[in-house]
């Protein structure tokens, strides 16, 4: 692992950290001292202002993005400041099926001032897809590059473990419905001058409370048998972010959102994270989150054979 990607892990676990709502963090001087010395060896890193802020002993947690070693062949782009963002009124769908209800919100979303103003220039306003008569309905959290590029919601590496984890279910992406909290990429401040972002952040309250008609209207239309909220930040969208204070809280049992059953799990990105760990604690929260889809698929019905009980042991 190189230094970047060193420091990129470590700007994930601390925003995963400060989602549940760990406030400060323990750190040895023998680590600070290694992290001073990965940040000696990449003096352009160490520069930046973002990468100074790491990590104080007890201090608060503070998530950081490093930009790449290598220097950009231009400066930098500077993200302008939006306005305040104003609650949204609760959408009213128009008459019809399923399918022109999906299709008059899917075009009032991708032309909605607010969110076109927040995509980045060359970027995609990203709306749900799927199945309008699934069963089973993922709400995540927001796009991230590769969704922002494509206007589809878990098209990247996270996306690619939800798809084996809907397979694993005996089902095909195409038989689910996926959508987000929030239709566009969370800015940084800046960009890379080819347009990339390094690195993500998790919405606002402001920015969530703008974008959660449109989930609320996909939820509406699909009217699925169970909802599955993936991530700590989609827990606090559907149910409120004053309900738990950590994602092991809300996950474990059901919850209700407008009479729909709601099942909270851990982010695949989060997942993501976990591979190639052999600790105990790394089995237990993959097995954890297989646990939660064996509930969700009772819930919802379907067939669950003795290899899929025995899945991810």
């Amino acid at each position: 692992m190189n230094t970047r990607e060193q420091l990129l892990a470590l700007n994930d676990e601390l925003r995963r950290l400060k989602s549940e709502g760990r406030r400060t963090v323990s750190i040895s001087e023998s680590s600070l001292d290694e992290l001073r010395a990965v940040l000696a060896d990449a003096p352009e890193i160490a520069e930046e202002p973002a990468a100074r802020t790491a990590v104080r002993e007890n201090e608060e947690i503070t998530t950081f993005v490093p930009t790449s070693v290598a220097a950009p062949a231009a400066k930098p782009a500077a993200v302008k400041t939006k306005p305040a963002l104003s609650p949204r009124a609760d959408i009213a769908l128009p008459q019809g099926d399923k399918a022109t209800q999906w299709q008059a919100l899917r075009e009032l979303v991708l032309n909605d001032p607010v969110c076109r103003e927040r995509v980045y220039k060359g970027k995609q306003v990203v709306f749900g897809v799927g199945n309008l008569d699934a069963s089973i309905m993922f709400v995540g959290e927001a796009p991230g590059a590769d969704e922002e590029d494509l206007g589809e919601p878990f098209v990247g590496r996270a996306g690619q473990l939800l798809n084996r984890m809907i397979k694993a279910m005996g089902l095909d992406r195409s038989q689910v419905y996926i959508g987000n909290i929030l239709n566009w990429r969370p800015e940084l401040g800046v960009r890379n001058a080819d347009g990339s972002q390094t690195g993500n952040r998790p919405p606002t309250a402001e920015e969530m409370v703008y974008c959660l008609p449109f989930i609320r209207a996909q939820i509406a239309i699909v009217r699925p048998k169970v909802l599955v909220a993936l991530g700590k930040t989609a827990v606090d969208g559907l149910l409120g972010a004053e309900r738990f204070k950590s994602m092991g809280a809300a996950r474990g049992s059901w919850h209700d959102y407008a009479d729909t059953p709601l099942r909270a799990t851990y982010h695949p990105s989060y997942l993501l994270r976990q591979e190639g760990l052999v600790s105990a604690s790394a089995k237990k929260i993959k097995r954890d989150a297989w646990e939660d889809l064996l509930a969700v698929m009772e819930r919802a019905e379907l067939p669950i054979s003795d290899k899929q009980r025995n899945y991810f042991l």
